[in-house]
């Protein structure tokens, strides 16, 4: 299963640099978190942006 979880990662992370966003280790680590079933992806994702949204007031 890690094996499967590394190669899924390091498709993202190729996919990404293609884009010139490769992952940063904080973002690996999040995606095995998920992968691992640990926390639920969609609650990942509302934190991660609200972490990288920028409010004006």
């Amino acid at each position: 299963m890690i094996a499967n979880q590394e190669y899924i990662i390091e498709n993202i992370d190729f996919s990404m640099k293609m884009e010139d966003m490769p992952l940063t280790e904080e973002d690996k680590i999040r995606l095995r978190v998920c992968l691992n079933g640990n926390r639920d992806v969609n609650e990942v994702l509302q934190e991660t942006i609200k972490k990288h949204t920028f409010i004006k007031i």
